[in-house]
């Protein structure tokens, strides 16, 4: 079977809601890892796939092995982290292969290291580069770029407030970012917050304040270093659940006192050590009445400013919704850009809040201060 859309490292939480998500739209995919057996049994476990058109296939994890997997594909989306660890054989494959690459990490060092590498190299062949094409940062990106299109506007305060639990991958994936730099833009400069510190943070849809962190300082202020339009960028992250939060900061101050003397590579072990006893089992599968989200975006300028809010619910099952809307939008030619850029310039802000919303996950407003 050559299927046009490659999910790597299928058989993880996150990647089975992508699977649900592409079934429903009708495009034909392969569930690939390193283990046939752990794929078919996660894959079974997705009521949503009964007769869909895909097919599990085992690969080893090298740029050969993935090369010869991708042939006659069009898009990889990654789902195999952390991706700092993992992601440079499936970023160079996508790239020998011709395929478009998409994944679903708010890695921050990955992001600019696959940038400075890899970036221009897909320009050159016309293909996207899109790290970050997931809730988070693509929420904030589209809040983002809705807060832009009011004139004047060019400082972009950010917060995430989610209540959803986070997978066994993702915990491993934020808690090492969140060990690394972490920047925020500022006057065009980008400047580093401090290791473990909380943040008090208002929500826009309760009358209380939250602790959050910079969770890796936000894909934001990458997407839009360079961008003209913007001077300032800053985003935050918060669990409405406080003692998860509470716990996850814990980590951090035991990883600053115990551990920030080691060397990258023996860090790089601590976190995945640590994120492994911090997340033991998959969270279920989200509930909208549940688990619900709050983006909220504050733009200003010299004499202007905006408010975005978007709510939702179900980061996750979010993710499911973009993964298949960007690949039907790049199979239909209708990619917007190439090379490293942000999932809404690629695929475009509107249409990721039409597919959110027509199914029920974000909805938004904004208001001119």
């Amino acid at each position: 079977m050559t299927a046009p859309v490659i999910v790597y490292g299928a058989s993880g939480y996150t990647g089975k809601l992508i699977a649900w998500h592409l079934a429903e739209a009708r495009i034909p995919f392969i569930a690939a890892g390193r283990s046939k057996e752990r794929l078919d049994q996660q894959m079974a476990l997705v009521p949503e796939l009964a007769g869909a058109d895909y097919e599990t296939r085992e690969v080893a994890h090298d740029v050969a092995s993935l090369i010869e997997l991708f042939n006659g594909a069009k898009v990889v989306y990654n789902v195999a982290g952390p991706f700092m660890q993992l992601g440079e054989p499936v970023v160079a494959a996508a790239l020998a292969a011709g395929c478009h690459y998409l994944d679903t990490t708010g890695e921050t060092d990955w992001m600019a290291f696959i940038r400075d590498r890899y970036g221009d190299k897909f320009k050159a062949a016309g293909l996207l580069l899109a790290p970050a094409s997931s809730y988070m940062w693509t929420a904030g990106n589209v809040a983002a770029e809705i807060a832009l299109e009011t004139p004047g506007v060019d400082s972009l305060d950010i917060l995430y407030l989610t209540d959803s639990s986070t997978s066994v991958a993702s915990t491993k994936s934020f808690l090492r970012m969140c060990t690394k730099p972490q920047y925020q833009l500022e006057h065009n400069e980008l400047v580093m917050w401090p290791y473990a510190t909380p943040y008090d943070v208002r929500s826009p849809d309760q009358n209380r304040l939250f602790k959050a962190l910079p969770w890796g300082g936000g894909g934001e202020p990458l997407w839009y270093r360079d961008d003209p339009r913007v001077t300032n960028c800053a985003v935050l992250v918060g669990f409405k659940n406080q003692g998860m939060f509470g716990a996850v900061l814990s980590v951090l101050e035991q990883f600053e006192r115990d551990y920030r003397h080691l060397s990258e590579a023996e860090q790089e072990d601590v976190t995945n050590r640590l994120g492994g006893e911090l997340t033991v089992v998959e969270p279920d599968r989200e509930i909208p009445a549940r688990n619900r989200s709050v983006i909220s975006c504050i733009g200003r300028g010299d004499t202007t400013g905006v408010t975005v809010t978007m709510r939702g619910n179900s980061p996750y099952l979010q993710t499911g919704a973009l993964a298949a809307e960007a690949c039907r939008r790049i199979l239909d030619g209708r990619l917007l850009a190439t090379g490293f850029v942000s999932p809404a310039k690629a695929i475009g802000t509107r249409a990721i809040l039409n597919a959110w919303g027509e199914r029920g996950y974000h909805c938004w407003e904004a208001h001119r201060n």
